[in-house]
């Protein structure tokens, strides 16, 4: 009495304290007073009905003292009260299992399975049948279990149990069922992996393989690693190189469209996406992939961005011609190329000239230069004139040759490198006099892009001729267009080649004259002495050697001062300067200072 006047007292100052509530019963029961026991427990529920580890407590009483009756009453009550704990459907099946009452059992299933409760709820309920040998009743319950939870885990679980009962068909049939009765959730790679390796399994390896290349199609390729992986082991058992190497193929395939579908303009991925299905050999697939690359237009028509794309429409072409041998199909893509191209705006002279070069290789030369003949009609460029003239030489369509330069200079009269080309074919095939005339119209022009080549090219033609009066008049020429000190030094190195050294020395002191009367020139004149004292050492004597020594000027550097236009001073500046030994004389005094400025600049270091 003393005992149950204490339990009362607690439960007295803190009512909701379940603990208390729970010892209170399970003592009563201890000492038999299980009617005292339940009336405790009764009260316990009237202050939580909820509380899940009270009512099991209450069950547990009543199911170790075998008052079965009160227990089942319990566990009626209880389910009704909380039938979405799945703990007391469990623990009331499994009494009435352990009763040896499976009917009852199996009712209180089917009042569970109204609830629709997870996998593991229907699990119990399959496995109670299989408990007890009624595989039928297990099938069907697979059957309701699938119109519950429609998704792949649950055909899985069916497919499995089919297999384990032997029953092969029934449980490839569910596979199927799957593939089609699934919508979003078909595209599952573990559906596909167990379909495969069940077939794999039943030794149906070219059933394995369909079920994995139509995975390979159909399953996102963020979804599909563990399928990718499962494919390639299940080739290396059973395939054969052709097949790993196919696997392997796709995967890389797969990467490519996922990269296409952030930017269909990847022109890069494109090409890379070619080279792999040209490696597997299949044409139909290339030109798949060639049509769908260039059917990705740039999104300008600035050249800038046609510069990748039209590689896809020449890589096209030369796979027809080369690899598929369809000399058809590939004048038609070079043509349709040609119809894209906004000539008007750019052009691109490769295409031209590789469709040119094709039509050479078919032995249509009217087709080639009709084509050339219309790209310098549209848009001309010296790349188209350059591929013409270089295939009409290769004929040895010379008079064609002579045409196509003329075109060529009039639509360029500048361009010094052209003459000079135009000159050297006439002087390759000995015709000389038309080579002079070239060089001399091109030296009239009044414009020139680069008049040193023009002329460097008209010298050295005559030098070849051994026309040596015709070079000291093109170099009087050019002498009296510009002063240059390299004009000066070429004129005498060639005078000293063909030996007349007297023409070299002269020539060396005309420059040297020149560039001393002006002021602005010290550092040509410096080049010039330099030159000079060089051909000495190699045609002259001691004493013109030394003169010259006696010549070469003395090199000064220092830093000065500069200032800005409002006279702010922006630091110091470094500076060379040449000081002759005529001009020592003629100036002591200025000598004198900078004598005097160097010793400054050393007393200053040494300070």
């Amino acid at each position: 009495m003393s005992k149950r006047k204490e339990y009362e007292d607690k439960l007295r100052r803190q009512r909701k304290s379940i603990g208390t509530w729970i010892q209170y019963g399970k003592w009563e029961a201890s000492q038999l007073q299980f009617d005292r026991a339940r009336s405790v427990f009764e009260r316990a529920l009237d202050e939580d009905p909820h509380n899940q580890s009270l009512w099991l407590k209450y069950i547990d009483m009543e199911m170790r003292n075998k008052f079965v009756n009160h227990a089942r009453n319990l566990w009626d009550r209880v389910v009704v009260l909380l039938p979405r704990v799945d703990q007391f459907w469990y623990k009331y099946a499994f009494m009435e299992e352990k009763l040896g009452q499976v009917a009852k059992a199996r009712q209180i299933f089917e009042r569970w399975m109204k609830f629709e409760p997870d996998h593991n709820g229907w699990n119990s309920y399959v496995k109670l049948e299989l408990r007890h040998g009624n595989a039928d009743r297990a099938r069907q319950i697979f059957e309701r279990w699938l119109v519950c939870h429609n998704e792949v885990k649950t055909y899985l679980k069916f497919a499995k149990f089919e297999v384990k009962m032997g029953e092969v068909n029934r449980a490839r049939v569910l596979f199927e069922r799957a593939m089609k009765e699934l919508d979003d959730e078909a595209n599952d790679e573990q559906l596909f992996i167990a379909f495969a390796q069940f077939e794999e399994s039943q030794n149906e390896f070219e059933r394995a393989r369909e079920v994995y290349k139509y995975a390979l199609d159909h399953v996102p390729k963020h979804r599909a690693t563990g399928l990718y992986q499962t494919y390639t082991n299940f080739e290396k058992k059973h395939g054969n190189r052709d097949s790993v190497e196919d696997v392997i193929l796709s995967k890389r395939r797969f990467a490519y469209e996922d990269e296409l579908k952030t930017n269909l303009q990847n022109y890069d991925v494109w090409f890379d996406y070619v080279r792999l299905e040209e490696s597997s050999g299949n044409h139909a697939r290339v030109r798949e992939v060639y049509e769908r690359a260039i059917a990705n237009f740039p999104p300008l028509n600035e050249k800038l961005y046609w510069k990748r794309y039209i590689f896809l429409w020449i890589s096209f072409a030369v796979f027809e011609e080369l690899d598929a041998k369809d000399l058809t199909r590939a004048e038609a893509v070079w043509k349709k190329c040609l119809e894209l191209v906004p000539h008007n705006l750019f052009t691109f002279s490769k295409v031209w000239l590789h469709l040119a070069h094709f039509y050479v290789r078919r032995r249509d030369l009217d087709s080639a230069r009709k084509v050339l003949g219309t790209a310098l009609g549209k848009c001309p460029r010296e790349k188209l004139f350059r591929g013409y003239i270089q295939l009409e030489l290769q004929l040895g369509n010379v008079d064609r040759c002579r045409t196509l330069y003329q075109k060529y200079l009039t639509f360029m009269p500048a361009n010094c490198e052209t003459w000079c080309k135009f000159a050297q074919l006439e002087a390759s095939l000995s015709e000389v006099e038309r080579a002079r005339a070239v060089f001399e119209m091109a030296v009239a022009q009044p414009a020139l892009d680069m008049p040193e080549l023009l002329w460097k090219g008209f010298i050295d033609f005559e030098i070849q001729q051994k026309e040596f009066e015709r070079v000291r008049n093109l170099y009087s020429r050019l002498l009296d267009r510009t002063k240059h000190v390299k004009v000066w030094i070429s004129l005498a190195q060639f005078e000293a080649e063909i030996k007349s050294l007297d023409r070299a020395r002269r020539v060396f002191e005309d420059a040297d004259r020149f560039f001393k009367e002006n002021d602005n020139t010290k550092e040509e004149r410096a080049l010039v002495l330099a030159a000079w004292l060089e051909f000495e050492r190699v045609h002259g004597t001691a004493a013109t050697r030394a003169k010259l020594d006696s010549m070469q000027p003395s090199r000064i550097t220092g830093k000065r001062k500069i200032t800005s236009e409002e006279g702010e001073d922006l630091g110091f500046e470094e500076y060379r300067t040449f000081v002759f030994p005529d001009e020592k004389k003629a100036g002591a005094g200025g000598l004198k200072l900078l004598e005097m400025a160097r010793k400054w600049k050393k007393q200053k270091g040494d300070d």
